[in-house]
């Protein structure tokens, strides 16, 4: 489906965002490394769905307002996006520290979502450890836990060397503000997240390096009535490894019956 870039301005930030499609509203949030563009999964989403991809406040060509010290603030940012697109039933979708906002948006106010999805998601600590440091990693050994496949890896690593120095300076610097202290997660999250009351899918890489699938079982355990599905030949990025197994997985999901509402997250 065609699709375009758009800019908007929400709560004095002015934000670059990605749109494309027709159907039920579904909102894809990026991770640590930034914007990933209009990529073949979110193609193959727009046959089914209207996919909306916000750029984060402070990465990437977005503002980086004065008011952005926590990931809680991209959750208010991105609830309020939502409010100024005038989305309703909104499919939520977040990967790696995109899935850490939207979790952090569901247990605020579920009102305008239908579901959530959480891909590869940091935000909690799983058997109390955090996620391994990525910032004191060389890059090779970043992307060999990124991916499963050491073609991609390395593929990766000669794309790396073409890229803008001056965004990825910023989308670092962001990200070590926002989610480094304490490491990629919110030690208060975990308390919060059974006030999520729409139905839940975590999707996993098995091979995931960085973000084990062990964090996904520390999410099923805390979000009610959740469903972990863990994709085999994938890493950090299963959208991009295993596109047809997500894909699959994630229409399964969609087409299930909605579970009942059991919390009062929605006029939180």
């Amino acid at each position: 489906m065609p699709h375009v870039r758009e800019t908007i301005a929400v709560a004095g930030a002015t934000v670059r965002l990605w749109r494309g499609g027709r159907g039920t509203p579904l909102v894809f949030l990026h991770g640590a490394g930034g914007h990933p563009g209009w990529r073949p999964f979110m193609e193959a989403l727009s046959a089914e769905f209207t996919v909306i991809a916000p750029e984060h406040p402070g990465f990437g060509a977005s503002d980086d307002p004065p008011w952005l010290d926590g990931v809680g603030d991209l959750a208010y940012f991105h609830l309020d996006l939502l409010a100024a697109l005038g989305l309703e039933r909104v499919h939520l979708m977040g990967t790696s520290l995109g899935g850490w906002v939207a979790a952090e948006m569901a247990v605020r106010n579920t009102a305008r979502l239908a579901s959530l999805c959480l891909v590869c998601a940091v935000g909690i600590t799983a058997g109390g450890r955090p996620i391994p440091d990525i910032f004191r990693m060389p890059v090779e050994e970043n992307l060999r836990r990124y991916f499963a496949d050491p073609a991609l890896a390395a593929r990766r690593l000669a794309d790396l060397a073409k890229a803008d120095p001056e965004i990825a300076a910023r989308n670092r610097a962001t990200v070590m503000r926002l989610a480094y202290r304490p490491r990629f997660h919110n030690p208060d999250l975990a308390k919060w997240l059974h006030r999520i009351d729409v139905p839940t899918l975590l999707l996993w890489g098995e091979k995931d390096g960085l973000v084990p699938p062990e964090f996904g079982a520390a999410y099923r355990e805390l979000i009610p009535g959740s469903r972990l599905v863990v994709l085999p030949d994938a890493g950090h990025a299963p959208f991009d490894e295993q596109q047809a197994a997500f894909l699959a997985a994630f229409r399964d999901f969609v087409s299930r019956p909605e579970t009942p509402r059991q919390s009062p997250a929605g006029a939180g």
